[in-house]
């Protein structure tokens, strides 16, 4: 085993650990902290079902980010939906065979790397441009943003700049599930993409990007309007309560 070959394979044992145990503990985190109020943010559904639906237009179509501004909302779905068809697209180098939904979305997957970094310019561009949002945007903000555009341009510049043998990297990703390691490409973009793709996995749990899992146990998006017909008691988390008789 070379030596790239051996730094590539702790580096995403470990940054996979780091993710999904700061994942685990966070949103274990989230699921234990009590909401003592009713607090939905109106106006709110009276009913579950509202508030599945209500859920539904917020992680999909942001619907409370268009009511806010139209631009953000633009740039910011657009880089969300993106995203999503780049991770499906690159699910073709965990399964084999490919399942015949992640082969039928390769195309759109292809293209979906411009819409994502056309995505990121325009949110990153609202953080200099627009003087309430550069006011209080911490530097954290904009490396977040810079790393993200990172790992679009090197993914579109294993394309068109430096192409590389994408049988060995799927190689080296089926490797490392079963636990049986295979050499690891020495192409530069493709080192640089998964070295950038590894520090994303490994400061996600401790960054803003956890609105991710978070938006889910907001207590202004998840509870319903139903103070006087249900009586709430928060010892069970913020989705929780209870009907009284």
């Amino acid at each position: 085993m070379s030596l790239l070959t051996l730094a590539y394979t702790l580096l995403f044992y470990v940054a996979s650990i780091v993710l999904l145990a700061g994942l685990a503990l966070r949103i274990r985190l989230y699921a234990r902290t009590p909401a003592p109020l009713r607090i939905p943010t109106t106006p709110a559904p009276m009913t579950s079902a509202g508030v599945v639906r209500r859920m539904f237009y917020e992680v999909v179509l942001f619907n409370s980010l268009f009511k806010a501004s139209k631009w953000t909302w633009l740039f910011g779905w657009i880089m969300h939906a993106a995203l999503l068809l780049v991770l499906i697209r690159h699910l073709r180098y965990f399964t084999d065979p490919v399942w015949s939904w992640v082969a039928a979305l390769q195309p759109f997957g292809f293209y979906a790397g411009f819409a994502m970094l056309a995505g990121l310019a325009g949110l990153w561009a609202r953080r200099l441009l627009v003087d309430r949002v550069r006011y209080i945007s911490a530097p954290s903000d904009h490396l977040m943003l810079a790393l993200l555009i990172g790992i679009a341009l090197t993914g579109l510049g294993m394309t068109y700049v430096a192409p590389t043998d994408i049988v060995a990297v799927k190689a080296f990703f089926l490797g490392l599930m079963y636990f049986d390691w295979q050499p690891m490409p020495a192409d530069w973009m493709l080192n640089l993409h998964l070295l950038l793709v590894a520090m994303l996995m490994l400061v996600f749990p401790f960054s803003k990007l956890l609105h991710a899992p978070g938006v889910f146990f907001s207590p202004t998006r998840n509870q319903a309007d139903n103070p006087r017909e249900h009586r709430h008691l928060p010892t069970r988390g913020p989705a929780a309560s209870d009907s009284s008789g």
